[in-house]
């Protein structure tokens, strides 16, 4: 009899185990001290597909808390265009710093931030930028998401003309990709 209740016991014992683990490993998303690193993409043509421009991003952050990342982005973009007298391709990029902060604990984490860096290349005049973004990770498994995000950059060429920029110059960046925390 005590055979049975011990078999019984164990069995109880064992079959909560995965219970346990699968809660376990539920959490989804960062702590302090992981690591970041995503890849983006954007893309576009015209109806002829006779000129385009395709673009990709890589983020590496860190996390400083779990709701702080801090980290650095690079940017390439390449555009090929034809139409009546013009035929060219040029090749222009960016890099900048950034600090997000998200909302939220759960698979869907909207977040806030900013970036200060520089755009360069062919297609755009050399110069320094700062930016607010906003987004979403969607968190698909405990450390992987998906990403969206859109961010305003103002141009500037020195500090007298960052207040004027920020009106004047704008442009809007939008990338959706893949992310995961290490």
């Amino acid at each position: 009899m005590i055979r049975i209740k011990t078999a019984a016991i164990t069995l109880c014992l064992l079959g909560a185990l995965p219970l346990e683990v699968s809660a376990q490993s539920a959490e989804f998303g960062p702590r302090e001290g992981d690591r970041e690193l995503s890849l983006s993409g954007t893309g576009s043509n015209d109806r002829d597909f006779n000129s385009g421009s395709f673009g990709v991003t890589g983020d590496l952050g860190w996390y400083l808390r779990k709701d702080f990342v801090a980290g650095i982005r690079q940017s390439l973009n390449y555009a090929d265009i034809e139409g009546e007298g013009v035929n060219d391709d040029f090749w222009n990029g960016s890099t900048r710093g950034y600090l997000d902060y998200q909302f939220l604990d759960d698979r869907a984490r909207p977040f806030v931030g900013a970036s200060l860096g520089g755009i360069y290349g062919d297609g755009v005049k050399d110069s320094a930028f700062a930016g607010l973004e906003a987004g979403l990770k969607y968190y698909v498994q405990t450390k992987t998401y998906f990403l969206a995000r859109a961010e305003y950059q103002f141009l500037f060429s020195d500090t007298d003309d960052a207040t004027d920029a920020f009106q004047d110059d704008g442009i809007w960046a939008y990338t959706v990709g893949l992310g995961y925390n290490f």
